[in-house]
């Protein structure tokens, strides 16, 4: 028995460190360092904008290729991507060209994809064989606590370019703990046929949700270290806030799973798209105590809503739910693309991140409307 629950949590702990590595460091930590970027390269909003939406297209266009029947070991494409979000990342700091960095982010986006994919499959489903489900939530808070990690790059004396490299090092010591640490367990696909109507309308204002919440959380994601910069009386507080966010979200998956256990996933995604909203629109009060209530319920709902989001559809689907999540996907990476660049064009036409902030508190609370009424789904 102590061996079963040392195996689970040594894989939970792999899982951990696979996430953190692709997307709290390989996606997030472009927002802490972007104030730099753009101050040394120089980049303008709008700029910025398009490096991130192509970060997101490039996780969207791998998303749809893990779909497809890949040949070799799960662990070998696991292993792999690691590797690539870990080049690429590093990668970011050699040519400061808008076309050079915006390419290392596409391709760092495709990586994040498959490591998402296929780390969630090989330690999801090995909890699953040994009756440790609840373990899950450990294997996306490491998103959370590489979030907390990476905020620190920004106090090295190293410059911009040398924060991405320095990223891309940490990365690539987690491939070698996450060799160590997941093994290479087979994956039993599921052998369910697709039932005809299983895509049916609560699926697809589910996934317009996703879409609307990807949109919303992302504008806020990618540019309030920007947003703190531009606040002179904030920028003391500019290390502190992108760590609270990594902080908040460690715990954010058990507790929003533990909610929708309650009053249904739907419900529960729908409240923590309200709480987001109100969070995104804290950004607003150009304080520090605004900033800080920010930081905490955008960190403690955007990774709890993305596990509840792809719960509620595996609920919703009939037979094999691998469609299903793909279209969530699909539509979570579409808003993921749009809101960037969008802001960061407003940003420029307005000369402020005001409008853009209003717009994704608006898509989130579209999606709470889309799910409130909805308890169907259930963990």
């Amino acid at each position: 028995m102590q061996d079963n629950v040392g195996s689970s949590l040594r894989l939970a702990l792999g899982g951990a460190v696979a996430m953190g590595c692709a997307m709290g460091i390989g996606r997030f930590v472009y927002t802490p360092v972007l104030p730099f970027m753009a101050e040394a390269i120089p980049l303008t909003a709008s700029e910025a904008g398009v490096i991130a939406s192509a970060n997101f297209l490039g996780y969207l266009l791998a998303a749809m290729a893990t779909s497809l029947r890949l040949p070799g070991a799960p662990k070998i494409w696991l292993l792999g991507a690691l590797t690539a979000s870990a080049i690429t990342t590093a990668a970011v700091g050699l040519w400061p060209s808008e076309f050079a960095i915006a390419l290392c982010r596409f391709l760092g986006g495709a990586a994040s994809a498959f490591v998402l994919v296929f780390a969630s499959s090989l330690v999801l489903e090995g909890l699953a064989k040994v009756g440790r489900s609840s373990l899950a939530w450990v294997h996306f808070a490491g998103v959370g606590i590489f979030i907390a990690l990476s905020s620190q790059v920004i106090l090295l004396p190293v410059g911009w370019a040398g924060m991405w490299a320095v990223s891309g090092l940490v990365s690539l010591i987690g491939v070698v703990v996450v060799g160590f640490l997941v093994p290479a367990q087979p994956i039993a696909p599921a052998a369910r046929a697709m039932a005809a109507g299983s895509q049916n309308a609560g699926l697809i204002r589910l996934a317009l949700a996703y879409g609307l919440f990807g949109f919303g959380y992302v504008i806020t994601a990618t540019f309030l270290i920007a947003i703190v910069r531009e606040a002179p009386s904030l920028r003391a507080f500019e290390p502190v806030a992108w760590l609270v966010v990594g902080l908040a979200a460690v715990p954010s998956v058990l507790i929003w799973v533990t909610i929708g256990r309650r009053i249904g996933l739907e419900r529960a995604y729908a409240l923590s798209c309200a709480v987001e909203a109100v969070g995104v629109l804290f950004s607003l009060w150009n304080t520090t105590a605004g900033i800080l209530l920010s930081a905490v319920l955008l960190g403690g709902t955007f990774v709890g809503v993305t596990a509840l989001g792809l719960q509620a559809a595996r609920a919703e689907a009939v037979g094999d739910p691998r469609r299903a999540l793909g279209l969530m996907t699909t539509a979570f990476s579409i808003g993921q693309i749009i809101g960037p660049s969008f802001a960061g064009h407003l940003r420029d036409a307005t000369g402020s991140y005001a409008l853009p902030t209003i717009f994704a508190a608006i898509a989130l609370l579209l999606a709470t409307a889309l799910t409130a009424g909805r308890s169907r789904a259930r963990a």
